[in-house]
Order: structure tokens, then sequence, then C-alpha cells
């Protein structure tokens, strides 16, 4: 199904917290281009609640059930039985998402064209669903990819690059999280534990690296946990901290490009949000315990990533210094947002 005026209909999953952002300049792109752009949000981390702070139009379908093997392949199927109502009805030209493996699956049986984006190249896929192009950094090479589809689009950068460009800092977080801007503020993000290439090792060096920094008088350090349950667990074992106002584990959805920027450094176990600390300029260590993917290789080659693998690693290589902040990374436009939406404007005509 088509618009009046011939543009195509393009269907974008929204399936973790990240894609938000990602999305939120592509969809303001194809929209400029005249394109029907429609998006399902899953209730998974922060994602309804991101998209609703970005104001996208989304319609909820599917939630996170659990992280047990079991559990989690009753929860695909049945966001899968989800979306098939939808997609029946808004029969799009364009299935895209950045790795969602319930719309890859409905856009099979349903035979629509499927485009899917990634940036670590070890996650896994399924077997007999995959989409016909893939998007991914120039910075993966293809001897590290399944190139068993119809299309590859390599972009120049980082995904992150998509959106940084147009980040505007506002200090108004400082109040809102009750930060004192004479200590040196430190984020953390923890590993994704539900994720299949979740190790125990990196929870590990996660209480190594909060039990280091919550000895420095002069740090004040933010959790930004990725799930409910993961922010109960952490507020059981630092809940003395957090009363200090030592630890703050925001009640609310904040800006998480605001978070790192009014940060002196940033720790995560993975992600999306340390390369969005190395693209922002901002000191960005690991603590992700699994195979390394090669945009992390590429960032910590580059000097902006350094990456963590014991505790003598947290007591030696995180530097606790105040940043010098600098707005040099805004611009215009972004070079990797264009050439994503032209492609996909190519793909669709």
């Amino acid at each position: 199904m088509t618009r009046k005026n011939g543009k195509s209909k393009i269907w974008i999953d929204l399936d973790n917290s990240p894609h938000v952002l990602f999305f939120d300049p592509i969809i303001t792109e194809l929209e400029k281009r005249d394109f029907n752009v429609v998006v399902t949000a899953r209730d998974y981390g922060q994602v309804i609640e991101l998209a609703n702070l970005f104001s996208l139009k989304y319609k909820k379908i599917g939630r996170s059930i659990g992280k047990t093997k079991l559990v989690k392949a009753l929860g695909l199927a049945l966001r899968t039985m989800q979306l098939l109502p939808y997609a029946l009805k808004e029969r799009p030209n364009l299935a895209l998402s950045h790795g969602s493996r319930t719309q890859i699956i409905v856009a099979k049986l349903l035979r629509i064209k499927s485009a899917m984006a990634f940036d670590y190249e070890l996650a896994k896929g399924l077997p007999f669903f995959k989409p016909k192009i893939k998007f991914l950094p120039e910075a993966i090479p293809d001897e590290r990819i399944n190139l068993n589809v119809d299309k590859i689009v390599k972009y120049p950068g980082l995904k992150e690059d998509v959106y940084v460009h147009k980040f505007q800092p506002n200090p108004k977080i400082l109040e809102q999280l009750n930060l004192d801007e004479k200590k040196i503020i430190i984020t953390i993000r923890p590993p994704a534990n539900k994720a299949h290439y979740y190790v125990e090792k990196s929870d590990e060096l996660l209480v190594e690296t909060i039990n280091y920094l919550v000895n420095f008088e002069n740090t004040q350090i933010i959790i930004t946990p990725r799930t409910k349950e993961q922010s109960q667990e952490l507020k059981s074992k630092w809940g003395k901290h957090v009363q200090l106002n030592k630890i703050i584990m925001p009640n609310i959805v904040v800006n998480g490009l605001n978070l790192i920027w009014h940060s002196d450094l940033v720790i995560s176990g993975g992600g999306t949000m340390i390369r969005e600390a190395a693209a922002l300029g901002v000191p960005a260590y690991s603590i992700f315990q699994s195979e390394i993917g090669s945009v992390d290789k590429y960032l910590v080659n580059e000097g902006r990533l350094m990456l963590i693998r014991s505790r003598e690693d947290v007591m030696q290589k995180i530097k606790i210094v105040e940043r010098s902040k600098k707005n040099d990374f805004i611009t215009s436009k972004s070079k990797t947002l264009m050439f994503i939406v032209e492609n996909l404007e190519n793909i669709l005509n």
C-alpha cells in the first residue's frame, strides 16, 4: 500500500531504548521527503518513556516477559502474534528496525521487504528469518558479518553519529538530579543482563567498579539501570549510598546525551551509552566482558574508548578527573544520517 502521492510506507519498530534516539532524526528526514512512517514500540527498558520524551507517534505493542531462554522464546512468539494484525492492517512497503527479531519474522511471513541496522556483529539472529537489507558501520569488516542477504549498506561513522550532531546541552539536568557541580560526576550504565551475550563477569566487574568509586569523597555517581529488576538489585546493594545522595538512580527519564555531557566520565557494560560518550568526546570506559565487537575495537584504536577487563584495570586505568566541556561536535547536518536516509529512499524507489 502506498500513499496517494506515490510515496511508500515505512514501518519502524522500536525494540529497545537506544532505538528511539537512532530513529528519531531518521523519521524526521523521511517525513520531510514525504514518506509515510508508522511506528510500533515494545514496552521494554525506557522505550515508551523515551518515545514520549521525543514526542514520537507510535503504537505500543508487546513487552519483555523474562530473561530465561524458554521465556524469551515465548515472548518472541507472543509479540510476533501481536504484531501480525498491525502489519496486515498497515501493509508497509518496508519494515525497518535496529535488531527487532519479531519484526523480521512478521515481515518474512507477510512477504514485506525488510531492512535491519546493527552495530554489534556478534549479536545472534534467527536462523530462518533474515532481513533483505542490512545497514552497518564501515568499521565492521566483511569477514565479520553474514553476507547472505540481498543488499549490504555500510554507512560512515557510528550509529550514534546519526543523532549526536544536533544535541544541545541543557543545564537543567543538574537541578533535576540534584547534582553537585563541584564534584566529579560519573555516569554508570550496568551490563545488559538479559542479553544473550551477557556473561556474569560483567556484573562482577560492575560491583568492583562501584565499590572502588564510592570511596572517593569528591565523586558523585549516577547509575542508569536498564530494567526495573536491575534497579531493585542495585538499590539493595548500595542503598546506603543512595540515601546519602552519593549514588543517584534517576526516578525520571532523562535525555541520555545530556546526562553524558554533564558527566566527567562514563562507565558502561557495553551498548549505546559508551559509544555516545565517545561521540561526545567524554572519557569512556567499557566493563563489557563478552567478545568485543568491531565498532568498540575501532574506538579503542582511536583512543576514544578504554577497555576495563579486571579489578586492577579499574584502579589503574580509570582517571577520576574533571573534564573540559566543548561543543565542537555540534553541526547542522550529519553525513551518517543523510547517507542512511538517501539509501532508504533509493531502496524504496
